[in-house]
């Protein structure tokens, strides 16, 4: 009788303790994190890509949003006309970021300089011409601008893009983010 009791107070700790017949299993890849984009009403967002601190290669999506004309900081030249859309977006991107974003960590592996920003869309892609050199860029600096540049075409950063400057041509390459 007392073993009887004795197994019948044990049979509880020893379903809990194997889990109530549920297996281990490996690890299941259910792909990529979910995204949403945000802005808000009747303003116009823009996505730019710079780098996070915390990590060297990793890029961070920051919303800017659309300014009037001789509201923005304009680090390109455009003589009367502001710059719309890609040509906005990287002109914001080689701004770098704003004070703001440097203190959550971001910063920009592109040159601040003023740069001449021109940018074609085909069915090929986004074609981006800059007045400055591309070849010696660093990885993250190129996906700023592949990322950005495809961002500004497409919400899925899904188009080829292909950067020309005074040395040469880097890409086509597509976002890695």
């Amino acid at each position: 009788m007392r073993g009887g009791r004795a197994l019948g107070a044990l049979l509880p700790l020893v379903l809990l303790a194997t889990g109530c017949g549920i297996r281990a299993t490996e690890v299941v890849e259910a792909g990529e994190p979910a995204t949403v984009q945000v802005a808000p009403a009747g303003q116009l967002g823009m996505v730019l890509y710079f780098v996070s601190s915390s990590s060297a290669a990793r890029l961070m999506p920051v919303v800017r949003y659309a300014q009037p004309p001789g509201e923005g900081s304009g680090g390109g030249s455009y003589g009367d006309d502001p710059p719309v859309g890609a040509v906005k977006a990287l002109d914001l991107l080689f701004d770098g970021p704003t004070g703001a974003e440097q203190a959550a960590g971001l910063r920009s592996e592109l040159p601040n300089d003023q740069v001449k920003i021109g940018v074609e869309l085909s069915a090929q892609g986004v074609r981006v011409t800059l007045d400055t050199a591309v070849t010696g860029l660093s990885e993250p600096a190129r996906q700023q601008l592949f990322c950005t540049a495809a961002q500004a075409r497409t919400a899925d950063r899904s188009e080829p893009v292909t950067v020309t400057g005074t040395d040469g041509v880097i890409g086509p390459a597509r976002c890695s983010v």
